[in-house]
């Protein structure tokens, strides 16, 4: 069995797609996952459901989607009832939540390790088993609250493999990408930083440095604010031109490398 929520909610019993009768058993479904073996309460699943207006029915109504989605997905599917609550007990059934979070985590390591091209695959595959924007044809209320956390988190390990290829030398080829992303993501430092150094790492140096620019106007006309450390550490070292750009290290890695040096000269 094959459960994803990563991109639009659905099941697959090897290749029979197993079909979920509407947003509400998708959102039942898809609370159990998220929950990842926790009990899920009746007032969260209500919420997730109905929002603040529950039916007057509650109890039978929770019950009837609950046991709905049980006989949709058969005795596989491992859900049962607790105290004030349900839990889902997925075994060794293939949750892409899961997956990604465990490759993620790897990621992460492997990078922090300085193991780039270990780090780059493996956080790759995490981002492969993205389908579209996580939990949709759910509720609203499910999608609100849920979504942007999963979002965020699928944000930061792109940030991440992109770090891992700009140590591999690939800032060629990450510059398309890098550009789309800044334009979809305008006021993200790391993604900007990110950019400067790959441009700079392509001898275009003046590129770079508009760029960081363009950033600083916006976030002063957005938000009434500087850049952050980040972003006025990697622009500091391209004036600069500090040889450590070229080295196989994230712009995160190059700043704190930067604020070393400033507080012991020697």
């Amino acid at each position: 069995m094959e459960y994803g929520i990563l991109g639009p909610v659905r099941v697959r019993d090897g290749a029979t797609e197993i079909v979920l009768d509407g947003a509400k058993q998708r959102t039942v479904l898809a609370a159990l996952l998220l929950a990842e073996g926790s009990v899920v309460a009746d007032t969260g699943l209500s919420w997730f459901l109905w929002g603040g207006r529950p039916p007057a029915t509650l109890s039978a109504q929770l019950y009837n989607h609950v046991s709905r989605v049980r006989r949709a997905l058969g005795p596989e599917a491992g859900i049962v009832r607790r105290a004030h609550g349900y839990e889902m007990r997925t075994g060794t059934a293939f949750v892409d939540l899961l997956e990604f979070r465990e490759l993620a985590g790897r990621g992460k390591v492997a990078l922090a390790e300085g193991k780039y091209r270990e780090a780059s695959d493996l956080l790759r595959g995490a981002l492969v088993l993205w389908r579209g924007p996580a939990l949709a044809g759910v509720s609203e209320h499910l999608a609100g609250a849920e979504g942007p956390p999963l979002e965020e988190a699928r944000t930061t390990v792109l940030a991440g493999r992109i770090e891992a290829d700009l140590a591999l030398g690939r800032h060629p080829r990450l510059l398309p990408e890098l550009t789309r992303l800044v334009s979809r993501h305008p006021l993200h430092e790391r993604f900007r930083a990110q950019l400067m150094t790959a441009l700079y790492r392509c001898d275009r140096q003046g590129e770079a440095l508009a760029v960081y620019d363009r950033g600083r106007h916006l976030l002063a006309r957005e938000l009434g604010v500087e850049p952050g450390p980040l972003l006025r550490g990697v622009h500091r070292a391209i004036l600069t031109a500090d040889p450590r750009l070229y080295e196989p290290l994230s712009p995160v890695d190059a700043l704190d490398a930067l604020d070393e040096r400033r507080r012991d000269p020697t």
